[in-house]
């Protein structure tokens, strides 16, 4: 007789949001999401965007119900401080990696370099390395590169909206970035090296911005781990509805009850433009949906929370 599968329990309800943890060096993205589970008492976390274990910097995690909100904050613009090394060529585009090769000719000059760096700004195509979480079949990357494999991957397009050259100290080229979700500075790092015909690699890269959760916002993890031992934790996190960048909207406790159950609303406010998303608010400030707006004043949920933290 075939046994049945282990219902889960449901967990408790407790405090919901964003956390903004600086990563370390050497630590993943999943490592810090682990560490958070311990922190907050919850497995529902989740981040905002990887970071490679060698780069450090903001990393938002989101929290209990705000997981549901992550498809609207996880496309968002990224900004970033670096080092990319001229000369030295590694398999896994930065520093951690093996050496492919080193230049034995002397590197460019500053003003090949600024050349190089226009060619990067704007939208450019990339190659997502070897050395990465992109999957194919199933299965990520990274681990195909480990037993020595390499596949075809398909370019994708993306926006360097901001590169700027902060300082040339050779081999190091200094850069400041802003740029789409879904950029890799490591590829970034190793096409300017090709293009200078030199070879690169990224030597060390920092997260200054994801979105709207800034380098100010993040807390080191031993700091977060006094906290959590304290109680004090909750008090960190950030409510959804100050990071969204929606318009809100404050609801009647009839209107929420009927969100609550995916049903649509007529809209009170002045004309809104189909397709406009808004925060709906209960009558306390607590964010309860995100909303779309459809033609003839009607309001869709596209996504329906429990209950969040409010808005203060």
């Amino acid at each position: 007789m075939a046994r049945r599968p282990r219902r889960q329990r449901r967990e408790a309800p407790g405090p919901a949001g964003f956390l903004v943890v600086d990563k370390p060096p050497g630590w993943t993205s999943h490592d810090v999401v682990d560490a958070a589970r311990g922190w907050l008492g919850t497995r529902r976390v989740g981040h905002l965007g990887t970071l490679d274990p060698l780069a450090t910097g903001v990393l938002p995690l989101a929290v209990r119900e705000a997981t549901k909100l992550v498809p609207f904050l996880a496309a968002a613009e990224k900004e970033y401080v670096g080092a990319i090394r001229l000369g030295v060529a590694t398999d896994t585009l930065d520093a951690e990696g093996a050496v492919l090769g080193r230049h034995a000719g002397p590197l460019p000059d500053e003003e090949a370099v600024l050349a190089a760096l226009e060619a990067f700004r704007g939208e450019i195509r990339q190659i997502p390395p070897m050395y990465s979480a992109v999957k194919r079949g199933g299965v990520a990357l990274h681990r195909l590169a480990r037993e020595g494999r390499s596949v075809e991957r398909e370019p994708k397009s993306v926006q360097i909206r901001r590169l700027v050259l902060v300082k040339y100290a050779p081999p190091d080229v200094e850069i400041e970035v802003t740029c789409s979700a879904g950029t890799y500075v490591r590829v970034l790092a190793a096409d300017l090296g090709e293009r200078l015909g030199c070879g690169a690699h990224l030597a060390h890269l920092r997260r200054t911005r994801s979105g709207p959760f800034l380098e100010s916002m993040a807390q080191a993890p031993e700091t977060l781990v006094r906290e959590a031992e304290r109680g004090e934790i909750a008090a960190r996190l950030v409510p959804p509805v100050n990071v969204l960048g929606l318009p809100a909207l404050r609801l009647s406790e009839a209107e929420v009850g009927q969100v609550g159950h995916g049903g649509e609303i007529e809209a009170s406010s002045p004309p809104l433009t189909p397709g406009t998303r808004l925060a709906a608010l209960a009558p306390d400030g607590t964010l309860v949906a995100i909303l779309e707006v459809l033609p003839g004043r009607r309001l869709r949920p596209l996504r329906v929370l429990r209950s969040l933290a409010p808005a203060g």
